[in-house]
């Protein structure tokens, strides 16, 4: 078994590949020729933490794995980051495991790839303003990777605890963006672009706040009862999610399609986008995606990390 420890993945792996290694997996879903595995995802009820497993096979890549861990909100006190994970990959021939990856920075990555994918596919055209709700350790990567995929000349940001601003602000900053912290109904009318990065249980995003064309990708952890957007702005969208199983059982469409206000049908995959077989944002005025994070997602990109630290001497043989 290859070991890959946490602290070589930045070395090992760029937003660019992340971004690629997701779309792709995207596709691969729409077309079939790749499934996720059903989530267990649970609170625990020791540290408030929520732990889980997310797995799945790709056929065309060969990457059969899951990712277990989680959220732990009070790591701060230990010095870690809130969300910990590592992802197994198994050999498809025989079902001996074959890798372990330090899965936190991957997540990362490939949380804010998948969102920069819908905003490469779904935004409105000439999007201008970024707007961002949520400040936690993911902000900085959801920010970075939508930058690298429209021309944004401004963000404007909102987090439920203000004092956390100055991460956007910093982030802004490192890409010569201006920043500015305003109230949510001004970011609702002037963003062309919403991510949601939270763990809320409660609606931050109104109906009322969003106006004119929009994109929003509602990126923020996933679990029952997670909530990040308005039941009637959801209701008023056109909808996509990376996994539609999962949208509307622990993702932000579980309230919408509880309530009847949409079906699992109005939800579309995200691959059928990138595949072309479905026209996308269309004429729309509102585009929501929801990112409930898939299994194949760090496959994908853990499957590259390994190949990378094998080559480059970063990857630990052992027996087990």
């Amino acid at each position: 078994m290859w070991v890959v420890a946490e602290k070589e993945i930045a070395g090992l792996v760029t937003p660019d590949a992340a971004f690629d290694a997701v779309e792709a997996v995207f596709a691969s879903m729409a077309s079939g020729d790749a499934y996720n595995f059903p989530v267990v995802r649970e609170a625990i009820g020791y540290e408030d933490a929520l732990y889980g497993f997310k797995g799945g096979f790709d056929k065309a890549a060969l990457n059969l794995g899951l990712k277990a861990g989680g959220y732990w909100p009070n790591n701060q006190k230990h010095g870690l980051i809130n969300h910990q994970s590592t992802v197994f990959l198994f050999d498809p021939d025989t079902g001996r495991v074959a890798a372990a990856v330090g899965g936190n920075l991957l997540t990362a990555l490939r949380t804010a790839a998948a969102s920069a994918v819908s905003i490469k596919h779904l935004a409105p055209k000439g999007a201008k303003v970024l707007g961002m709700i949520g400040a936690g350790h993911q902000s900085a990567f959801q920010m970075k990777a939508a930058a690298r995929v429209a021309n944004f000349e401004k963000v404007l940001g909102w987090n439920p605890h203000p004092e956390m601003l100055g991460r956007l602000a910093d982030t802004a900053a490192e890409l010569g963006l201006p920043f500015e912290a305003v109230e949510r109904d001004r970011l609702g009318a002037e963003s062309d672009v919403i991510i949601s990065i939270t763990s809320a249980f409660e609606p931050l995003l109104l109906d009322g706040h969003v106006t004119g064309p929009t994109h929003i990708a509602a990126m923020g952890t996933d679990t029952k009862g997670k909530q990040e957007l308005d039941s009637a702005l959801v209701a008023r969208a056109r909808l996509f999610t990376d996994e539609v199983a999962q949208s509307v059982s622990i993702g932000e469409f579980q309230h919408v399609t509880a309530k009847g206000l949409v079906s699992e049908d109005d939800v579309t995959p995200i691959g059928r986008v990138i595949t072309g077989d479905h026209e996308g944002r269309g004429s729309a005025e509102i585009t929501i995606f929801d990112g409930t994070g898939v299994g194949l997602q760090d496959l994908a990109v853990a499957g590259a990390v390994v190949e990378l630290a094998k080559q480059q001497g970063k990857a630990v043989e052992v027996e087990i």
